[in-house]
């Protein structure tokens, strides 16, 4: 299937310099994706919500070479700064995607990019930052191909995206997106991701996500090695089978709009994937103390006031606050009095479900 993204070498000679924008969200899976073979093809299928606040903004600079020469040219820079310790994802980025964009080897390239929230600190910044890449590349090849369908945009970034980070190929286009083929998801792929296919109940309209963040330094195991370690896993099949099981629950659940349910299998998809982490080989922990505190005083919380606050996580120690819109009001009032206490300096994001990457040639 990967071979229909191979592109035409074939290069427009009036495309010698320019840039391209795109703004590219996090996105927070509620079915989790942990495991993986060969080249970021997912062991399970995954389902997440496309973010609004978090994003990465990514701009695109090339100028065509004076020479041509099959080697890659270009230079990344984080907010100004020159990071050449992102040098090696980058370049193993476009060394794997030069099959289906050869045109690269054409062009010296500066790539500007900037987050809204923590990098490297469980916030997904490789998703958001790898889609926001591979979306400007695809204007790129627009521009040299101008018969490219719209279909075959969208398609083509979630798939390159997902080359560079396997969660960023949920984060080139929302609201909701599956990852990974299933028979219960029509037109679902290991090899792009794509948009829920079926209408979603009014109680996830504007659904809203509260990032506390409880730690915003470095993680001390990437998700690389953590993927990695599924290899092997005592309960790896185990597993596999039953996040299948759960995206056909979830698929359900956001269609029905029952909100209790969609509490209980949220939060033991966020415990199962940490309990994944605690019983490999070797074995780790992302959680913070502080992370469970949070988790203690939502139950409570849920508990004395009957509200549909559930929480989730994703690989490492910060907690994802979920919880329908009409609760916002006292949620917010919650973690200011509540949960704020438990963050890295009192810090926090206010999100909610966003449409993705919508930027357009």
């Amino acid at each position: 299937m990967s071979e229909i993204f191979i592109a035409k070498k074939t290069i427009n000679s009036s495309v010698l310099k320019g840039s391209f924008v795109s703004k590219a969200p996090s996105n927070i899976a509620l079915v989790k994706y942990w495991g993986k073979k060969d080249i970021q093809i997912p062991t399970n299928p995954s389902l997440s919500f496309t973010l609004n606040n978090c994003f990465t903004k990514t701009e695109l600079f090339f100028e065509k070479k004076e020479t041509e020469n099959d080697s890659l040219d270009f230079k990344i820079y984080l907010d100004g700064e020159l990071k050449e310790d992102f040098r090696p994802k980058i370049e193993l980025f476009l060394t794997r995607t030069k099959k289906y964009i050869p045109f690269i080897k054409d062009y010296i390239f500066e790539i500007h990019t900037h987050n809204s929230f923590p990098h490297s600190s469980g916030i997904a910044s490789s998703a958001s930052g790898m889609a926001a890449l591979s979306v400007c590349l695809m204007k790129l090849e627009k521009q040299i191909n101008s018969d490219i369908s719209d279909k075959y945009f969208r398609e083509k970034s979630s798939f390159l995206a997902r080359i560079g980070s396997g969660s960023a190929a949920r984060s080139t286009h929302g609201r909701v997106v599956v990852w990974g083929e299933t028979q219960d998801i029509e037109g679902s792929s290991d090899v792009y991701g794509v948009k829920f296919p079926y209408k979603i109940h009014s109680n996830f309209e504007n659904y809203q996500d509260i990032v506390l963040l409880v730690d915003r330094g470095e993680k001390q195991v990437s998700s690389t090695v953590g993927h990695q370690l599924m290899n092997g896993h005592p309960y790896a099949e185990i597993r596999f089978v039953q996040a299948k099981e759960n995206i056909l629950k979830l698929k359900e659940i956001l269609i029905s709009g029952d909100l209790k349910k969609f509490v209980k299998l949220v939060e033991l998809e966020a415990l199962t994937l940490h309990s994944m982490m605690m019983t490999s080989s070797p074995y780790f922990i992302l959680m913070k103390p502080n992370t469970l505190q949070i988790i203690e005083k939502i139950w409570e919380f849920r508990r004395s006031t009957g509200s549909d606050l559930c929480f989730t996580l994703d690989a490492g120690a910060n907690v994802h606050l979920l919880f329908p819109e009409k609760e916002k009001d006292v949620i917010l009032r919650f973690v200011e009095s509540d949960l704020k206490v438990f963050c890295d300096s009192g810090k926090y994001i206010s999100d909610f479900i966003g449409e993705g990457c919508i930027d357009k040639v």
